[in-house]
């Protein structure tokens, strides 16, 4: 029950200086709800949070196998960071131009008035195509080659370019499908698994191997807090934002539920598929040190991902406003999350994703911070948790 004192056995280790992190990670199984979960945190490159606790089993509370040193979570939409990292460092090196049409790449994209549509747009939400005038079934939303076809089809749900809409599930088989073609036909998985995870010793996958299936949790859903263990979030969701997700007809409805009936996260055959908008696995040290590849070196040299000129792009706002989707204010730069209202970071230079339900990853260069939040206790919730919130909180005040 949340709001009941549960007894929390904390594994790992914080740096000097960063023990309100664990006194706040604590704080999450005693009074938010929080049944497995890890964090972790890098400051200028090196590692300074490495937490985990609770069981392994959403389900199964204490009486689940414990959460090791090296459990794997699917992370939901917080895969998409990753995914659009993919796109930049093929822009980085030359093999895509973000302001070239999609259709110059992946030519029956050009169909029903797509034709104008941009790689840019793609990674910032304008394509228009947030949902599927029929929606794919399970078997088919992972099958790799259904959801391009779909996608490809599909008319645009406004002008491309002229207004932005969260792309819950459909960013899957755009993002995807721009990395195969861009890359000389590697999948997303094989593209993060020989460019971003080897080279940098992650736990971290877009289709998980056979053989590491073991060491992924399992993910239930689970009650949110009530007020004021929500961190300060708002309780309740405005009446616009409930009615949206109440209306099969709304947009907001038609885009989560692109792949109906949704599938199941813990089949082995959703952790294989290489869906790039949800279903990323990874420890929470290997998306914290993801993030931090992206803003420089991580504990010695060589092995920075981002350009300083990607970094810049990929954090410099391309989608502003009300979005259509998720029918609240939302910022984008190129496929990251922006610090905001809607999905609330360290500082305003922060850029990232969190997964609906609670994972977050992201990185702040300003502070030379980079966060990685993973649990299988999946609360109500899009943008902004409150257990994510309360860590983040902990780690501004380290920082003081």
């Amino acid at each position: 029950m949340v709001g009941a004192r549960a007894v929390v056995d904390v594994q790992g280790a914080v740096a000097e200086g960063f023990e309100p992190v664990r006194d706040a990670f604590v704080r999450n199984f005693e009074e938010r709800g929080e049944r497995g979960a890890a964090v972790a945190v890098y400051r200028d490159g090196r590692k300074v949070v490495d937490l985990w606790a609770g069981s392994a089993d959403g389900d199964a509370g204490e009486d689940g196998a414990p959460w090791a040193e090296d459990t794997a979570q699917v992370v939901r939409s917080a895969t998409k960071g990753v995914a659009a990292a993919c796109l930049l460092l093929l822009h980085q090196r030359g093999q895509l131009d973000l302001d070239a049409p999609i259709g110059t790449y992946w030519p029956d994209f050009k169909a029903a008035g797509k034709e104008r549509v941009t790689v840019r747009d793609a990674l910032a939400h304008r394509a228009g195509v947030p949902a599927l005038d029929t929606p794919l079934a399970p078997a088919q939303a992972l099958d790799g080659g259904s959801g391009p076809v779909a996608l490809a089809a599909q008319a645009p749900f406004w002008t491309p370019g002229a207004d932005h809409g969260y792309h819950a599930q459909t960013y899957s088989w755009l993002i995807g499908e721009l990395v195969r073609r861009a890359s000389g036909g590697r999948t997303i998985g094989r593209y993060v698994a020989e460019e971003i995870a080897r080279p940098l010793g992650l736990d971290l996958w877009i289709g998980l191997p056979a053989g590491e299936g073991h060491r992924v949790g399992r993910i239930a859903a689970a009650e949110a807090p009530p007020a004021p263990a929500a961190a300060g979030l708002r309780a309740r969701p405005k009446r616009n934002v409930t009615e949206a997700y109440a209306d099969p007809s709304s947009l907001t409805r038609r885009a989560f539920g692109a792949i109906d009936p949704l599938p199941d996260e813990n089949d082995p055959g959703y952790h294989a598929a290489q869906l790039a908008a949800s279903g990323g696995i990874a420890t929470a040290r290997s998306l914290a040190r993801f993030y931090a590849a992206l803003i420089g070196e991580v504990e010695g040299p060589g092995n920075r991902l981002f350009a300083p000129a990607t970094l810049t792009s990929a954090r410099t706002p391309e989608s502003e406003g009300p979005d259509r989707v998720l029918v609240v204010n939302t910022r984008f730069g190129l496929g990251f999350m922006l610090h905001g209202p809607a999905a609330p970071l360290l500082t305003p230079g922060s850029f990232g994703h969190p997964g609906r339900g609670g994972s977050l990853g992201f990185a702040d260069p300003g502070e030379a911070v980079a966060f990685g939040y993973v649990t299988n206790g999946m609360q109500q919730n899009v943008t902004a948790d409150p257990r994510a919130q309360a860590l983040v909180r902990a780690v501004r005040d380290s920082l003081r």
